[in-house]
């Protein structure tokens, strides 16, 4: 990587709600239906430019599998951003984000951490969580919110450029902003060796 600023951004989320699939569709604009569980942690890197500001961007993706949790602390440690994924067919990944916000709050270094809650697999006519829902969630928990689909395509690119905007908008979160000791270096942050977007602005809400 480069002299660029690094910005490090969380996968967070119920195994099979398809983190990873977002991830890969953002990294590389590819979808796989077979999508394999990840095992322990992925890691991606992705460079982007928003609003002038060109950031790399190192993408942790995590199992959601309650055996990898010793992970967590690593995990966590100077994330400036995290994505909290749900499954909208499945409302147990939905209830399930109450917890995955604890434990963001538990093992962040970070107060201001920005969060934005996806909700995944729009595209599917099962849905068990509806709009209107996860927005209410978003804004009891003062998240960014946005639904998309990893499979059409919809919302993924704009749901990353919006966390990362409002992360480059967020005072000490950006090394632009912070001091020294705020700076995160792409080489710091490997993981360790284990087996309406689109139609509506992303926001604040």
């Amino acid at each position: 990587m480069d002299g660029k600023v690094t910005l490090k951004l969380l996968m967070v989320g119920e195994t099979g709600v398809g983190k990873s699939s977002l991830l890969l569709r953002f990294t590389e604009d590819d979808f796989n239906p077979d999508q394999p569980l990840t095992i322990g942690v992925d890691y991606k890197l992705k460079e982007v430019t928003v609003d002038d500001s060109t950031v790399n961007l190192a993408i942790w993706d995590t199992a959601g599998q309650e055996r990898f949790r010793a992970l967590s602390p690593s995990f966590y440690r100077d994330a400036q951003g995290a994505v909290l994924v749900y499954d909208v067919t499945k409302l147990q990944t939905f209830t399930k984000l109450e917890t995955w916000l604890q434990e963001l709050d538990m093992y962040s270094r970070r107060n201001n951490v920005v969060k934005m809650i996806v909700g995944n697999k729009i595209d599917k006519e099962n849905r068990e969580v509806s709009r209107e829902k996860g927005l209410d969630f978003a804004r009891r928990h003062q998240t960014m919110f946005v639904e998309a689909s990893a499979k059409t395509k919809f919302g993924v690119q704009s749901a990353f450029e919006e966390l990362v905007r409002k992360i480059i908008q967020t005072p000490g979160l950006w090394e632009k902003y912070g001091t020294s000791s705020d700076r995160v270096n792409v080489h710091d942050h490997e993981p360790p060796s284990v087996p309406s977007c689109g139609g509506w602005k992303c926001r604040l809400v």
